[in-house]
């Protein structure tokens, strides 16, 4: 069985399109889905999703592109949504300096009331870095973020910066990028980083993995995910797919299936 550890459902076309998505990822033996919100309408439909489907769970949270214009209010109805028991973490969460979207002042104080907000209820976080690692890092220490621990999505760092993420109790999440014959940065992550912090991913609808690169992604495809890191790591598919379902069902606390 694979969980696909990060996926965004919401962002599919219709009902009946999400539907089909689902069915075709539990037809796949992707038997839990964590669906994410990256700002306040998102986190609320992740939520209706997650109580709709059996197996797919939720996250909450404002990604760094819609940190701008945050209230306290907020923060609030973000708190009010975690009364749901589907929802599993905070998230999508963290600093993305690449686009700056918003301004990097409002990105920091939005993501530490996150980190807080994560503290208080007890969850873990997922977290989103682009071209912000080394204040990511400082932000999570500085936060007591490992009081909680989480996730870094769709890693994108090297190996010395995976270490300083393992170091705090942190996973390393590998999406299809890792199918791509020049990831050979993260492929040296994935041979480096022990099985027992490694979780998997699509970020679907984006980042389509080999043989489905440049088209619409769907949590299906995390079984491809695994199988480049049964490659690497020379191990067998099954034994990629039992570790990193303990590790998710672990870190989010899912049931058994």
């Amino acid at each position: 069985m694979y969980i696909d550890t990060h996926a965004h459902l919401d962002m599919y076309d219709a009902a009946s399109d999400r539907a089909q998505v689902v069915s075709r990822a539990h037809a796949a033996r992707v038997r839990q889905i964590i669906t994410i919100g990256i700002n306040l309408p998102s986190s609320r439909q992740a939520v209706a999703i997650a109580e709709q489907y059996e197996g797919v769970f939720a996250a909450t949270g404002i990604h760094p592109h819609d940190a701008k214009g945050v209230t306290s209010k907020t923060y609030d109805s973000l708190r009010h949504l975690t009364k749901s028991p589907r929802v599993v973490a905070i998230g999508e969460i963290g600093l993305d300096f690449f686009k700056e979207y918003s301004p990097r002042r409002e990105q920091e104080i939005c993501f530490r009331q996150q980190i807080q907000l994560a503290r208080e209820l007890k969850l873990p976080l997922i977290i989103h870095d682009r071209d912000a690692h080394d204040e990511i890092i400082r932000i999570l220490r500085e936060e007591k973020a490992e009081d909680v621990g989480g996730v870094f999505h769709c890693f994108s760092g090297d190996y010395t910066l995976a270490r300083e993420c393992l170091d705090m109790g942190f996973y390393i999440s590998i999406a299809g990028v890792v199918t791509f014959p020049k990831a050979t940065i993260l492929q040296d992550v994935v041979k480096n980083v022990p099985m027992d912090r490694l979780l998997i991913e699509t970020d679907a609808p984006f980042l389509a993995p080999v043989p489905y690169r440049g088209k619409r992604n769907e949590p299906a495809y995390v079984i491809h995910v695994g199988q480049k890191i049964a490659g690497i790591k020379g191990g067998s598919v099954i034994e990629i797919a039992q570790w990193t379902q303990k590790n998710a069902q672990a870190l989010f606390k899912l049931p058994p299936r």
